[in-house]
C-alpha cells in the first residue's frame, strides 16, 4: 500500500521553480529519508505533503487523500515534528499535550490515558508538571514527538529532528524513531546527518536544485556508484575514485608505484552524495 505519492509535482515562487517535476512514492511502513543541500527544495516538499503549501502543478496523495482537495482528511492522518522548537514554553509538559489533544477532539478519559502513555514512551512522565521552558533541547524534541503521536497518525514527518542535539540525545531519539517504525508507522525524515540516514532509513531520495536526482537504498547506491573507494590526498583536499568492489580498489592501489597519501575504504552515503551533487550538505 502506498502511504505517500507525488506525481509530477512543481512549486514556483515568483516565477522561480523551487520544486521541479518531483515524483516518488513511500510505501506504508517504510522509513524514507530525504536528503539534499540547502535550497534543494526539501522543506518546500515537506510543506506541500503536509498541506501547508499548495503545489503549483501535479498531484500529491497522503494515505489515499489528495492534499489540495482533502486537506482535513490528510491532517487527521499525519503527525509533524518540525526542526524549529514549536512547544509552548509557558505551558507545562502536560498542558502542551492537553492542548494538542483538545485540538484533535480526543475525548476524555481516552485523552488522559493517551497523554500518560506517550509521555511515558518518550520518558517525560516525571516532567509532566514542569514548564516546557525548563526542558533541555532534547527533552523539547521528545515532547514534540509525543505531541505529534497523540492523535495516533498513520504517517509521521520528521524535519531535521536531531539538529543541534548532543550525540547521546541524538542516539536516544534514533531509538525512539526506529521503534515507532518497527511498530508499523510510516515515516519521512529530512536530515543533514548522513549517519542518521544510514542508521534509520531503508529508502533514500536525494534532491538537488528542486529535482530528485537519485532514489533507492544505500546498497543500491553503492552497487551503482561503487562499493570501493581509493582516496588520495592532494594538498588540502582529497581526490576520490570509485570502484565496483573493495577488492578492485585494493588491486588498483597495489599497482600504484607511489602510494603516498593514498588509502582504500568502503564507500558510504556521504561519498555518493558528494559525487552526485558536487558538494557537501552544508
Amino acid at each position: 500500500m502506498t502511504a505517500v505519492s507525488l506525481n509530477n509535482v512543481y512549486k514556483t515562487f515568483t516565477k522561480t521553480p523551487v520544486v521541479n517535476n518531483l515524483s516518488f512514492e513511500i510505501q506504508a511502513g517504510a522509513m524514507f529519508g530525504l536528503l539534499g543541500p540547502n535550497g534543494a527544495g526539501k522543506s518546500t516538499t515537506i510543506r506541500m505533503i503536509t498541506t501547508l503549501t499548495k503545489p503549483s502543478q501535479g498531484q500529491i496523495t497522503v494515505a489515499g487523500f489528495d492534499v489540495v482537495r482533502q486537506p482535513l482528511q490528510v491532517r487527521r492522518r499525519i503527525g509533524v515534528v518540525l526542526q524549529q522548537v514549536s512547544v509552548d514554553s509557558d505551558l507545562t509538559v502536560w498542558e502542551n499535550m492537553e492542548f494538542h489533544g483538545r485540538l484533535h477532539h480526543i475525548p476524555n478519559p481516552r485523552r488522559q490515558q493517551d497523554i500518560d502513555r506517550w509521555l511515558e514512551y518518550v520518558e517525560l512522565s516525571d516532567r509532566r508538571n514542569d514548564a516546557a521552558k525548563t526542558l533541555s533541547g532534547g527533552m523539547k524534541r521528545r515532547l514534540q514527538i509525543a505531541r505529534a503521536l497523540l492523535h495516533e497518525p498513520e504517517i509521521l514527518f520528521l524535519d531535521e529532528p536531531t539538529v543541534g542535539l548532543d550525540p547521546q540525545t541524538r542516539r536516544r531519539l534514533w531509538e525512539i524513531i526506529r521503534d515507532l517504525n518497527k511498530q508499523g508507522m510510516t515515516m519521512l525524515l529530512t536530515t543533514h546527518y548522513m549517519d542518521e540516514v544510514e542508521y534509520l532509513c531503508d529508502r533514500i531520495g536525494i534532491m538537488d536544485g528542486g529535482s530528485l536526482i537519485e532514489l533507492g537504498t544505500l546498497q543500491e547506491f553503492r552497487r551503482k556508484h561503487g562499493e570501493g573507494l581509493v582516496m588520495k590526498q592532494l594538498d588540502d583536499r582529497w581526490d576520490y575514485k570509485f570502484f565496483p568492489t573493495l577488492a578492485e580498489a585494493n588491486t588498483y592501489l597495489n599497482h600504484q608505484p607511489d602510494k603516498t597519501g593514498m588509502m582504500v575504504r568502503p564507500s558510504n552515503l556521504e561519498d555518493i552524495f558528494v559525487e552526485l551533487t558536487g558538494r557537501n550538505l552544508d
